[in-house]
């Protein structure tokens, strides 16, 4: 399968004519050849997206709505599609891949509704005669960047919500998914939108920093949205910063999972093994460290311990919880950091790296402590460790003390007490007997410290992708001093 550019309307090669592999993460078979722009394919769709953005700009909410609305039905429509192709080029099991299509239909179905909520306000000036109005206006050219974790939600994320602000979009597809991103612009297609305003270009790992940079540099791009690791996002973010060009930024993650002495301990365990295991814990939100009072400790490890081992992990064609990590390079990141945390004392109590495969079972890391590296570095894969604490105020210390705030989550049935936990707890996301797992399209999403800035969703996501301007309406024959 061979896939294209998307650009101005039309699928096309790159300028230079190259292409490039994506493999099959289990069976090493080649899974997808890809066209693998260069700077010149950027300068194309960049051209495109800026001869589009008038018009569009200028299309009523109801036509936009319209047309988002008619993007949804389509993803689904390309559900079977999509889940085959994230199975083969990620390693995904398909129930994921079809979480991914359902959740993305709902952020097409969201943005499509916030078409007639992008409001402004009259504001009271000191001027007589003067209306004074804060309106929101489209920004013109964005650029959305997404990983291969959650291909669809974060590929439909860095794309609606632009798009139905009235802004147009150059979508930079991952390399690891370059297919399955691909889809997400056929739906866009299916469903009638104007060429040109979403643009898609897909390439090749080496190409990396001659794209990302030609996509930040372009003087017809004014905003950039990025989700990713924290080392490439502050790449992009420092580039931007020199251009003064905002960026909304959803970066790694090392979420807690604190649980209170008094927490129902079935509940905090069934959270902690959907929050540690979905997706072979490769989601932004995983829970990589458990953080439990020490007089429940070992109750809790022993009911988790039994939990994880009976998970089902396997072929991700098959029947099962786990599939495939997405290369087998992040197998060999999670043994150098258990590696490393059970020398200084830590103790596996179910699973374990594999050996020459990308499947890895769920694994659990106990008797954690903070000089171990597996305390502080985010696995990204299907391993989380276990961190006793003396007690409420030790557990909150110890859930503050990373360099990521994205998600987090507290378990205790004193609802006052989780409710001053969640507070003090330094996440831009956290639930209260609930995982650290969970996204609504409506609701803002976004993190703190090295877990980036900028909100996705709902009216949040309307003010990132949009420019508030400040518009009067005077008397032409107003009095001045001279």
């Amino acid at each position: 399968m061979n896939t294209e550019l998307l650009i101005d309307g039309e699928y096309t090669p790159s300028v230079a004519k190259g292409t490039f592999e994506r493999l099959n993460p289990v069976t090493q078979a080649v899974a997808t050849t890809a066209v693998a722009a260069r700077k010149a394919d950027v300068d194309k769709a960049a051209a495109a997206a800026a001869s589009a953005f008038p018009a569009w700009s200028k299309t009523g909410p109801t036509e936009r709505r319209g047309i988002l609305n008619k993007a949804a039905d389509a993803l689904e429509a390309l559900s079977d599609e999509i889940i085959a192709t994230a199975i083969n080029e990620i390693g995904s099991t398909a129930p994921w891949a079809g979480f991914n299509v359902m959740l993305g239909a709902k952020i097409l179905r969201e943005a499509a509704a916030m078409t007639t909520q992008i409001k402004g306000e009259v504001i009271p000036s000191d001027k007589p005669g003067s209306t004074s109005m804060a309106l929101r206006k489209p920004v013109g050219v964005l650029v959305g960047m997404a990983p291969w974790n959650a291909p669809i939600i974060l590929g439909v994320r860095a794309i609606a919500m632009p798009i139905a602000c009235g802004n147009t979009v150059i979508f930079k597809a991952s390399e690891k998914c370059p297919k399955t991103h691909m889809l997400i612009g056929q739906a866009f297609m299916d469903a009638g939108l104007p060429k040109g305003v979403l643009n898609i270009v897909t390439h090749a790992a080496e190409d990396a920093p001659e794209v990302v940079s030609a996509l930040i540099s372009h003087p017809s791009v004014r905003r950039i949205n990025f989700t990713g690791s924290t080392k490439v996002g502050k790449i992009i973010g420092e580039q931007a910063g020199r251009l003064l060009k905002p960026c909304i930024l959803e970066l790694g993650g090392k979420a807690p999972l604190v649980i209170l002495d008094d927490a129902d301990i079935d509940g905090a365990v069934n959270a902690a093994a959907f929050g540690a295991f979905m997706n072979q814990g490769q989601i932004c939100m995983s829970t990589e460290r458990i953080i439990v009072d020490e007089k429940i400790a070992d109750e809790f490890t022993e009911k988790l311990t039994a939990k994880a081992a009976a998970l089902p992990f396997g072929n991700p064609t098959d029947p099962v919880v786990l599939g495939s990590v997405v290369d087998v390079e992040t197998i060999d990141r999670i043994e150098t950091l258990i590696n490393g945390s059970t020398a200084l004392g830590a103790r596996v109590t179910t699973g374990g790296t594999p050996e020459k495969s990308t499947i890895m079972p769920a694994t659990i890391v106990d008797h954690v402590t903070e000089e171990m590296p597996i305390f502080s570095e985010e696995s990204f894969g299907p391993v989380v460790c276990v961190i006793r604490a003396r007690n409420t105020d030790h557990a909150v210390e110890l859930a503050n003390s990373s360099e990521y705030g994205l998600s987090a989550a507290v378990f205790g049935s004193d609802i006052t007490r989780t409710l001053d936990v969640a507070d003090r707890l330094k996440s831009g996301i956290c639930h209260i007997n609930g995982p650290t797992v969970h996204d609504e399209a409506q609701m803002p999403f976004g993190g703190i410290k090295d877990s980036g800035y900028g909100r996705f969703g709902g009216s949040a996501g309307v003010d990132q992708f949009t420019e508030l301007r400040w518009v009067t309406i005077e008397d032409p024959n107003q009095h001045y001093p001279f």
